[in-house]
């Protein structure tokens, strides 16, 4: 359970990716059936997925390292 506390944004941000993904693949998609990510709904549903946890993970970083030096400072004062 710690890690899911943990991964929260990230795992928020995958599934949105997801979705977003698949909602690509949907709508815009590769009509020809040639190209290799866009042309079968699981390969952009995943890429959107790994993108969203990749992004999210970034974004969760930043946020944790910002609120940690935030409360450092407070500390120091």
């Amino acid at each position: 359970m710690k890690i899911i506390k943990q991964k929260q944004l990230a795992l928020l941000m995958m599934v949105a990716g997801a979705i977003g993904g698949f909602l690509y693949w949907r709508f815009v998609g590769c009509e020809s059936g040639t190209c290799a990510i866009k042309s079968v709904w699981y390969w952009s549903t995943l890429w959107g997925a790994a993108v969203g946890y990749l992004l999210g993970d970034a974004i969760n970083d930043f946020v944790v390292k910002r609120k940690k030096r935030t409360e450092e400072n407070d500390s120091q004062v």
